[in-house]
């Protein structure tokens, strides 16, 4: 590649080779590079076009200006070019001669130094160690009792916390805002909005206008639920509950519209797309700014109603809060943060100077994708998240955390940096661009620390030791796939005991990206894969592959004196989890699809309407996994191991 063209890709934080799963340096082709320096506005198409950019580069670090964040840790200090002043968060004001003091409250402060206005951010050093606890990790979409519409809600959720074994924890996938017009996507990793909720997930008859209800009007909502398919059907579940709202919308009362703007915009952005459509991309142009006239201009009666929606999915999230308080529960709800959103959605719309206009985001390949995989979603553009001081990702972060005593982070090497495809490139012809992460982690602990909740990072796959190594630093928890768990440098590729494992992680046996418990022990992941054209190898090597994982995971189950050679398929399940008991990690949770002894993952990556992901509920009903022993006797081995023990 041409030293120009690394230099200022360097420059700009884009990656020209990386490591891949087997840690061996991987070349990024030099028009994958161009792409992903043209969605960062850095024209690099021509050699001239690249040197005037390098020009650009070396005249704005000539001027020897601060970035427009600056992001300290608590008790540390750092150096200034002059003296300035600093406006505290609570409204008091420091006068600084040579440098930012070590004594700066944490919080969000501003710094007025040599004509520049620079968002000061105080991050703690490390959270509080998480405890000790187990809970389940749950698919909500997933439950189904006599009372839900079509796919588990809030009121199911409820429900289950009281009779799911006294759990200290219940991880979510995640509840983020849809875009309220058919049809409705299934993936709840490709939201419209990761700032607000999905109201697909209200219990219709927890609502206090169902109950202020007379009785015929109620008898006309129940008509509204819809009779049980085998699979999914979110839009259906959606007219159905969307009609049954909109029947209780007259008894809600008045809407304030004025107390939370950014909520009103999303209502705004709401009633919009109902009248044209759900891509914001495709509206008329006056409306495709969120601050052009004609949308301020905009009013409507649905801007209200989508107002309410939320409010209600805020009220039922607080009341399974209180469930998970009142039963002791020590983290409770712990939601799930995707990675990204629709770029054609509510955020893509509203944070559309924050967000890189055109790319998709996605992972190199690796072992279990070998193609790579581009996700469709927006990625935040890192120099305007600078520049604007990380607004727009605290006040996503504070949202989430206000209903959430922990918070999981889908592919949290994201906040170092994110594999950036280029439109038209395949998956595996993409880059990775780099963020600070020192911000995206110092503002991730602040917000968590502000509000009392545990952080979870999904670091699987292609993860660098860095990524590791801030979370173990921070008191982040990592996490640990059993599948996963193991030396990958030993040719024999053996599972980790569980006295190996680390000590700030999840530890799970599977995720909803993986094969079941019982799918892994027979195979049906290389099967699925094979029938839809997902493999890269031979289907013959696949299978020998899959048998040796298989034989090398009983042997390790069978070293800690768990299983025989004659134990069964559902012996072997019931070990998994002791053994994932044996370990010092600090939350283990276990999944309904293992111990219910699910064949089916709920999402296969790389696939669409192949595969039906997140569209398969669990074959047992709410009320039939609350009686089946199963259940209890998974609760009783986490719940009784001591960790003092296992570390």
């Amino acid at each position: 590649m041409d030293a120009d063209l690394v230099a200022l890709a360097e420059a700009h934080g884009v990656a020209t080779w990386y490591e891949d799963w087997h840690r061996k340096r991987k070349e990024v082709a030099a028009e994958s590079v161009v792409g992903v320096l043209g969605l960062l506005g850095v024209d690099a198409t021509t050699p001239e076009a690249i040197k005037s950019a390098l020009v650009a580069v070396h005249e704005r670090d000539g001027l020897g200006r601060l970035p427009g964040t600056l992001v300290v840790r608590e008790g540390t200090g750092r150096e200034l070019p002059g003296p300035g002043t600093i406006e505290l968060e609570d409204g008091g004001r420091r006068e600084v001669t040579a440098g930012i003091p070590a004594d700066l409250p944490l919080g969000w402060h501003r710094l007025r130094l040599g004509g520049q206005d620079i968002t000061l951010v105080v991050v703690p050093g490390e959270l509080p160690a998480a405890p000790d606890t187990w809970g389940w990790m749950l698919q909500l979409y997933a439950l189904h009792s006599d009372h839900s519409w079509g796919l588990g809600d809030l009121g199911d959720l409820r429900t289950f916390i009281g009779q799911s074994g006294r759990p200290g924890l219940i991880l979510l996938n995640p509840l983020h805002a849809i875009t309220p017009t058919l049809p409705v996507p299934a993936s709840p990793y490709s939201p419209s909005s990761r700032r607000f909720a999905n109201p697909i997930y209200l219990r219709i008859e927890d609502t206090a206008e169902y109950r202020r209800a007379d009785p015929p009007l109620r008898a006309k909502v129940d008509a509204f639920k819809p009779a049980t398919t085998k699979l999914i059907d979110y839009s259906r579940v959606w007219q159905a509950k969307r009609a049954a709202l909109e029947t209780l919308w007259p008894l809600a009362g008045e809407v304030d519209l004025e107390s939370d703007p950014e909520l009103t915009d999303f209502a705004r952005f709401c009633a919009l797309a109902e009248l044209h459509g759900a891509n914001w991309q495709e509206w008329p142009a006056e409306l495709r700014r969120p601050d052009s006239p004609a949308v301020r201009a905009f009013h409507s009666d649905r801007i209200a109603f989508h107002v309410w929606l939320q409010r209600l999915v805020d009220q039922q999230l607080g009341a399974v809060n209180e469930a998970a308080r009142a039963e002791g529960m020590p983290v409770g709800v712990v939601l799930d943060l995707a990675v990204g959103t629709d770029p054609a959605g509510a955020d893509g719309w509203l944070l559309q100077d924050v967000l890189a206009a055109g790319v998709h985001i996605g992972a190199p390949p690796d072992a279990f994708n070998q193609l790579g995989q581009d996700w469709g979603l927006s990625a935040w553009r890192p120099d305007q998240l600078i520049e604007t001081g990380y607004a727009a990702y605290r006040d996503m972060l504070r949202r989430i955390f206000k209903n959430a005593g922990g918070l999981r982070v889908d592919h949290v090497a994201g906040l170092w940096r994110i594999w950036w495809v280029p439109p038209g490139m395949p998956a595996d012809s993409g880059t990775y661009v780099h963020y600070d992460p020192a911000a995206m982690l110092g503002i991730l602990a602040l917000e968590a620390s502000r509000a009392g909740a545990v952080v979870i990072g999904e670091d699987l796959g292609t993860v660098q030791p860095a990524v590791t190594e801030g979370l173990e630093r921070m008191n982040m928890l990592g996490s640990a796939v059993l599948w996963f768990t193991r030396d990958w440098a030993n040719p024999e590729q053996v599972f980790y005991p569980p006295s190996e494992y680390p000590r700030n992680a999840l530890a799970t046996v599977s995720t909803h990206d993986l094969p079941t418990a019982a799918g892994f022990l027979v195979g049906e992941q290389v099967k699925v894969r094979a029938e839809l054209g997902q493999l890269a190898g031979s289907v013959a090597d696949e299978r020998a592959a899959a048998e040796l994982d298989r034989t090398r995971l009983r042997l390790a189950l069978a070293n800690e004196g768990l299983i025989t050679e004659a134990s069964t398929d559902d012996e072997v399940v019931v070990a998994m989890h002791e053994f994932l008991a044996r370990t010092p990690a600090r939350l283990i949770t276990a999944s309904l699809y293992d111990v219910l002894g699910e064949l089916d993952q709920p999402n296969l990556p790389g696939t669409f309407d192949e595969y039906p992901n997140w569209r398969m509920p669990l074959r047992l009903s709410l009320e039939q996994i609350a009686a089946d022993p199963r259940i209890e006797r998974t609760a009783a081995i986490l719940r009784n191991r001591d960790p003092k023990e296992s570390r």
